[in-house]
């Protein structure tokens, strides 16, 4: 056996599955060309093709199916639930072009449920800004953001057109709590049409509240698909006494 040609082939293999997986042209669900035909197409054994699927599957780029065949998977983000996790390092985690785009943004007063969100005063002012992350040019996660103006002035001139309001603020305000609620919920009507989906459909949804020295900064609540996020979170075993 050609040790060197071996390598070589599985290499070659594996960087064209890859890139078609990971450009797109094989999107989630596509089946992958079973090994009798790969070894065929590349001239080579099947104990190479079914090392590069298994090296795929390790991965989580490819589904291994028994009697099925192998098929690409849907790509999962993960994020962690004690961090202030950033979308495009999550979309950018998964090997996929990261891209967003604005949805709407205006200056307008604090309603009732507003107050409760970010513990203001009546007749706070805000800025709401709403945007979409895209993974690979589809909808990955939908932002619903509320900036309080008191302690962020700048926010109502700033461009969010070209930089999304979470690295915005982060670069413009140094937090000093935050707070997370995670809950899954059925898509709403505005949700399913910004995230391609049908209403109801499962989603994880991610609210976060953090504030300043100076006050309260911001409520974000981002929505994604609920088949395409996960929350981590490690931890270590409280002390007994």
């Amino acid at each position: 056996m050609d040790e060197g040609r071996d390598k070589t082939l599985h290499q070659r293999i594996l960087t064209d599955i890859e890139g078609n997986i990971v450009s797109g042209r094989w999107p989630p669900g596509t089946r992958i060309p079973f090994e009798v035909d790969l070894a065929e197409r590349y001239g080579c054994s099947r104990m190479t093709v079914n090392k590069v699927l298994s090296q795929l599957a390790k991965a989580g780029l490819i589904e291994r199916r028994r009697k099925s065949g192998s098929f690409v998977t849907q790509p999962q983000a993960q994020s962690a639930v004690l961090e202030i996790h950033d979308i495009q390092a999550e979309v950018q985690s998964l090997n996929l072009p990261y891209a967003f785009s604005l949805i709407g943004a205006r200056k307008r007063l604090a309603k009732a449920e507003d107050l409760r969100r970010l513990d203001l005063d009546k007749g706070a002012s805000l800025f709401e800004v709403t945007c979409l992350h895209q993974a690979g040019g589809h909808p990955f996660c939908l932002e619903e953001r509320l900036i309080n103006l008191a302690t962020v002035p700048d926010a109502a001139t700033a461009d969010f057109t070209i930089l999304p309001p979470g690295p915005w603020l982060v670069s413009q305000v140094p937090w000093s709590t935050a707070e997370h609620r995670i809950q899954a919920i059925g898509a709403s009507a505005d949700a399913a049409a910004a995230l391609h989906l049908p209403r109801g459909t499962p989603c994880l949804v991610v609210e976060r509240r953090t504030w300043s020295q100076e006050g309260p900064v911001t409520h974000v609540r981002f929505t994604y698909p609920g088949d395409r996020h996960a929350l981590v979170a490690r931890f270590t075993p409280a002390s007994s006494t």
